[in-house]
């Protein structure tokens, strides 16, 4: 990525919307490594409960990626994707008007990103919830000039190749989202990336927060089994608070224990920590892509199995440990992993994460399937379409 790429999108949004029309959308902004998508799913959830309860926001947009099934779950209004002749009408629209006056012509995300500024300025939300794809500075959701708040979540070695090669040059990316009158909060970082960020929003005069896990959150919420959620969910609450005080009306400017609850209640994030329970089979999904994410995904996965079977032991100092030999007293149970991994990350250390974590949890594996993303072995694509 480089800084060509971000002024060809900035004059794609130029041709299409005034920085005015793009401030509008009210925007809450996040980067970050791991969490992005459901810090972003947190935040629209609370404004959804609040909306709820007070009539603002009415309508949120989210944008977010990648998608699990179809492209236009990227672009959200109140918690549903658009529908996919909406999504067609407005790829059109927005193609038309680049028509002749663009060249080249926006990449694959840039067209996503216009796309859902489009979508969400024709529908008029309140607010929309924007995540980075894979950076911040040169980002192509890094044409927002004056988002109302921005957010980052934890920080990892991850793009490498792009934002790398060291967590210095990637927190730089990362802090890329900052802009001049605009509140900043992040989690906790590792001291190097922390430095960085703390350095770039002195540059740009923006005043950063740095935010610990919210001490009230409740203990034994689903949604915040996975440690690793109570942070995304302690700055998304951040967040949207921020948003409500700097955009609700006075006499509701205030998120409430009671949004809180009913947004954590009715959060949902499918494909992330996400568990099904079908008969007597359980699945344990996530779309972890990263060496980083996809240990503790596994680190979920062996802390739900033991606790269902009593078998897990928190210390003191909130770190979970695990019974040594769990496999002689743990009712029989068949276990099943099935990996699939697509992009230039190294799929063996991805795997290789998955095995230590589980041993160290105490769990085998009976059988483990390797699976590729082509849908059928003939090639064809069949997702999404009617046979």
């Amino acid at each position: 990525m480089s800084g060509s790429w971000k002024r060809n999108s900035i004059h794609q949004m130029e041709e299409l919307y005034s920085d005015d029309d793009v401030n509008r959308l009210n925007v809450i902004h996040v980067s970050g490594t791991k969490g992005k998508g459901s810090t972003c799913a947190f935040i629209n959830s609370f404004l959804k409960a609040h909306g709820e309860r007070t009539g603002f926001p009415r309508k949120v947009g989210l944008y977010t990626s990648p998608h699990l099934k179809f492209v236009q779950e990227r672009i959200q209004i109140d918690s549903r994707p658009i529908s996919e002749t909406l999504f067609a009408k407005y790829v059109f629209e927005v193609w038309h008007g680049l028509s002749g006056k663009i060249s080249p012509g926006p990449r694959y995300l840039q067209l996503l990103l216009l796309i859902s500024v489009h979508a969400f300025l024709r529908e008029g939300v309140d607010a929309a919830i924007y995540e980075t794809h894979n950076g911040g500075e040169y980002d192509a959701t890094n044409v927002i000039q004056k988002p109302v708040v921005t957010g980052v979540t934890p920080i990892g070695m991850d793009h490498v190749e792009q934002l790398g090669p060291l967590i210095e040059n990637i927190a730089w990316h990362k802090a890329g989202i900052f802009k001049h009158g605009s509140p900043a909060f992040s989690t906790f970082q590792e001291p190097a990336a922390a430095t960085v960020l703390q350095q770039r929003a002195n540059e740009k005069n923006v005043a950063l927060q740095f935010i610990d896990v919210n001490p009230t959150l409740p203990r034994n919420a689903m949604a915040l089994k996975p440690e690793v959620q109570r942070t995304n969910c302690s700055l998304a609450i951040m967040l949207a608070s921020t948003f409500l005080k700097l955009k609700s009306p006075q006499d509701y400017s205030i998120l409430t224990s009671q949004d809180i609850l009913q947004g954590i209640e009715q959060f949902s994030w499918p494909g992330r920590f996400h568990h099904i329970v079908d008969g007597n089979h359980q699945w344990f999904l996530d779309g972890a892509h990263n060496e980083l994410s996809i240990q503790k995904a596994a680190q979920w996965f062996v802390e739900t199995t033991l606790e269902r079977q009593g078998y897990l032991v928190m210390s003191n100092s909130n770190d979970v440990k695990f019974e040594a030999d769990v496999s002689s007293t743990s009712p029989p149970c068949t276990r099943v992993l099935i990996f699939s991994h697509i992009s230039e990350r190294d799929g063996a250390a991805l795997l290789k994460g998955v095995a230590e974590t589980l041993r160290r949890g105490g769990l085998q594996i009976q059988h483990v399937i390797l699976s590729t993303y082509e849908e059928r072995q003939d090639g064809a694509v069949s997702m999404g379409t009617a046979n």
